[in-house]
């Protein structure tokens, strides 16, 4: 019996070795506050600290941590040297593999970005799940029926590039069969701020344009979730740096993005909240803040530096700056609510299951914050959760009649 394939590489182990050390020193830095706070006896609502603790019982927390950082460090060492000699990258991957480091990215991606783990995934421009080379003479060899009219598709947070694929359909296919696009798939880090991947992404697209083996006629983008704000981002530092790449964008739309954030995050605050009213659980507030800085970004539709480089990220109340559409890009906002009858949109039905109706359409009670789609550019897609909206069929015949 022929042994079974797996997709594992070397480096996939030398990051998670990397993570369970970072997991370990955190758990035993909650311990030892726990530990202070409890020693300390304050009262079930009295004050707590989030100091070291200190004599004896500090020692032993401290060689602890020494201890795990040392034989941490020589593991690394020693895998990273394994790692130069066995990892060649296959071309092959797994979906299971691949959506794994997607929802570690999404829930992860900022810490394992900022500590260089292998494990943090790349911003690229995918086609079937490989990478582009942003090249005329190898965009040429890759896609020979590139055309003049690209469709970027862009995943939302956990997602990956592989996952527009649903239940056999992909809006990218669909608009390439019927309306000539040539269908390209963003895959990035969806833990990072919705920003760094705004500037990253810019970045890319002004590359790509440079590159692009024929004469480009249009650009499109369609956005999940969180990949709405990521290309409304892109947008914004591309007109503020005057790229390029921006006077190709003809359209935009966006399924279920939380243009003005997404509850169901923000109610992660309301643990802190109540983890830090006693001494004795404060040290587990930590635990809840560990979700990702695109998490938090995705909660209050933080899509500017300015929102979070000021300030704590995880604050129940945020600064976020309304950040308008691209000027003379039509948008259009698709919606869904689990709600299989009709109604007002945005007054009687619920959202999709993790954004509301108002949100994903752009709009708000306040004018200087609505976002302006005019109804003939909106829908509301009834029966449907968040991740329905991939491959509805009735969503895929809007994006026909919007975008053919």
């Amino acid at each position: 019996m022929p042994a079974k394939k797996t997709y594992i590489r070397p480096a996939d182990i030398r990051g998670l070795s990397r993570l369970a050390i970072d997991a370990t020193l955190g758990l035993t830095r909650l311990v030892e506050t726990m530990h202070h706070n409890i020693a300390r006896t304050p009262g079930p609502l009295g004050q707590y600290t989030q100091e070291p603790t200190r004599g004896i019982t500090g020692l032993v927390y401290r060689t602890i941590q020494g201890t795990t950082r040392l034989v941490g460090g020589g593991i690394d060492a020693l895998l990273g040297q394994l790692t130069a000699l066995l990892d060649r990258e296959p071309a092959a991957t797994s979906a299971t593999r691949e959506a794994v480091l997607a929802a570690l990215n999404g829930v992860l991606g900022d810490h394992l970005a900022a500590s260089a783990n292998p494990l943090a995934i790349p911003m690229q421009l995918r086609v079937e799940g490989q990478p582009l080379v942003l090249d005329p003479q190898a965009l040429a060899a890759r896609l020979p029926q590139a055309g003049g009219k690209i469709l970027l598709l862009v995943h939302g947070l956990c997602m990956n590039d592989l996952q527009w694929r649903r239940h056999g359909h992909d809006h990218g296919a669909a608009l390439a069969a019927a309306a000539g696009y040539t269908p390209l798939y963003l895959h990035y880090n969806s833990g990072r701020h919705v920003s760094s991947n705004g500037h990253a992404l810019a970045e890319l697209l002004e590359t790509l344009v440079r590159a692009w083996p024929v004469a480009i006629e249009s650009l499109t983008i369609v956005g999940h979730s969180m990949g709405g704000l990521v290309a409304r981002s892109a947008c914004h530092y591309a007109d503020r740096g005057g790229q390029a790449w921006l006077q190709h964008l003809r359209q935009m739309v966006f399924l279920g993005t939380p243009h003005h954030g997404a509850p169901l995050e923000r109610g992660g605050n309301w643990v802190n909240v109540v983890l830090e009213l006693s001494p004795y659980t404060a040290a587990l507030a930590r635990l809840a803040k560990i979700r990702s800085a695109g998490i938090t970004d995705l909660g209050h539709g933080s899509i500017l530096d300015d929102d979070w480089q000021q300030g704590d990220r995880f604050a129940r109340k945020r600064q976020r700056h309304c950040v308008p559409l691209p000027q003379a890009v039509p948008c259009y906002a698709i919606a869904a609510t689990t709600s299989a009858a009709g109604g007002k949109a945005g007054k009687t039905l619920p959202g999709d299951g993790l954004v509301p109706l108002h949100s994903a359409l752009g709009q708000h009670a306040q004018r200087n914050q609505d976002l302006g789609i005019p109804a003939a550019r909106r829908m509301v897609a009834c029966g449907l959760h968040h991740l329905d909206l991939l491959d509805s069929p009735e969503v895929c015949a809007r994006l026909l009649r919007w975008l053919s």
